[in-house]
């Protein structure tokens, strides 16, 4: 039996238990794994870069005479090209080293907003050129987000699994806090810093990338009984959904996933739309991000410390059933710092939930397809939440923001009622782990 699927056999389902609640009391803080620092630190540049070059390229793009349709396709093809090349890297993340790929991939990123950087500075910035970068930006975006799916379980113990995941949430939640304050300073400076920043950050990802030891090499891509020497994209891609769709536990976050992102994403634009028709202010407004980032930051922080304490269960269910009232709160306000408070609320509850639905999954899915599962994931609920700025948008115009919001707080009771009713898969008691 290969060492990935033999570690499996050990710290799967029938353990899964003690690994969320005591075993990850007493495990030792991952940032003492020095390969793990150097992850989250990445993670940290990325985001950061990221943050203060993609929510001003729209605005360089108006600079330059182009029209806010044009400005804001591109963002869209944009996320859009992430989303197409994510199941295809998971596939190849799966098959061959995983290191190099995402080194690979942030040196790629760092070329195309590079070329924007320079177009920018010298004053010739081009539609075609600039659609183009964020294309190939966003594509390796999804390269690198592949191929580090596998890397916590590599790079600490499972019963380290939990602190870990919270500390990446927090970091990313931290990352969405600080980012757009930062690239407003440095498009004050001038137009093409935050494009500089970005770059730069893209070579420091890669340089840190560089520097873990850890071998981040996948467990053989044929388990034991294949000969078929000749991988084909179209029967590992098949094989990775299979599983997602054999796994009875991976079904239940595939579809609790897509639903909080999709009602998360109606929510904010809802209150971002009503705000805005009841006259609020820019600043008000991103006061609402503010807060529900603040709120993401402080549940991320605490859920290791949580999930350590209360079952997998109850975290589950309770965290469904708490977003009811908060979605039907924003029914009944007409404050931007309310809307701001209850979805600071939802954003404190969401994360300990993360860290128990990803937690499990790394303990369910052999080594050989870890990057394949993320990208499933992944794909099925960032392509919902795509959908979400749009259908806020017609709703609030066509029923108002009140109703928005009680439609919101009725789905929610659905997820919730659909979590409560599936709860036992969780704790791995449920009827099957592979129906």
């Amino acid at each position: 039996m290969d060492e990935a699927d033999e570690e499996l056999e050990h710290s799967g389902p029938q353990h899964s238990g003690p690994l969320l609640s005591k075993s990850a009391s007493s495990s030792p803080s991952p940032f003492r794994v020095r390969d793990f620092t150097l992850f989250w630190a990445a993670g940290a540049v990325d985001g950061l870069g990221t943050c203060a070059s993609s929510l001003f390229l729209p605005l360089i793009l108006l600079g330059a005479g182009y029209p806010a349709g044009l400005a804001g396709l591109v963002a869209s093809v944009a996320l859009v090209s992430g989303l197409v090349v994510s199941p295809v890297a998971g596939v190849h993340a799966d098959r061959r080293s995983r290191k190099p790929m995402m080194y690979v991939a942030a040196l790629t990123a760092a070329g195309a907003m590079g070329s924007v950087f320079v177009a920018v500075a010298l004053g010739h910035v081009v539609l075609v050129h600039v659609l183009a970068a964020a294309v190939v930006e966003q594509a390796a975006a999804a390269v690198y987000g592949a191929a580090a799916s596998g890397t916590i379980r590599r790079l600490v113990p499972p019963e380290g699994y939990p602190r870990a995941i919270g500390y990446l949430q927090a970091r990313d939640q931290a990352v969405q806090i600080v980012g757009p304050t930062l690239g407003g300073v440095l498009f004050q400076l001038a137009r093409w810093v935050p494009l500089l920043a970005d770059a730069v950050s893209f070579l420091l990802v890669a340089a840190l990338t560089k520097a873990i030891r850890t071998d981040l090499t996948p467990a053989p891509p044929a388990p034991p009984g294949r000969t078929d020497p000749s991988p084909s994209f179209v029967r590992d891609l098949s094989e990775g959904l299979r599983f997602v769709g054999a796994e009875s536990f991976l079904r239940f976050v595939v579809v609790w996933t897509a639903g909080i992102n999709a009602l998360l994403g109606a929510l904010y634009f809802n209150a971002v739309f009503a705000s805005h028709a009841r006259g609020a202010s820019p600043s008000s407004i991103g006061l609402v991000l503010t807060l529900a980032g603040v709120g993401g930051l402080l549940g991320a922080l605490a859920a290791p410390w949580l999930v350590r304490r209360l079952p997998a269960a109850r975290i589950v269910t309770g965290a469904s059933w708490a977003m009811v009232p908060t979605a039907a709160g924003l029914a009944f306000t007409s404050r931007t710092w309310a809307y701001g408070l209850l979805l600071g609320g939802v954003s404190l509850i969401v994360p300990s939930v993360v860290v128990v639905l990803q937690t499990r999954a790394l303990l369910v899915t052999p080594d050989r397809l870890l990057a394949r599962m993320g990208t499933v994931l992944g794909t099925a609920g960032q392509a919902v939440a795509v959908l979400a700025p749009v259908t806020a948008g017609v709703l609030v115009a066509a029923y108002g923001g009140r109703a928005v919001a009680l439609g919101c707080a009725g789905a929610f009771a659905a997820l919730a009622l659909y979590a409560t009713a599936r709860a036992a898969l969780v704790t791995g008691t449920g009827t099957g782990e592979a129906e």
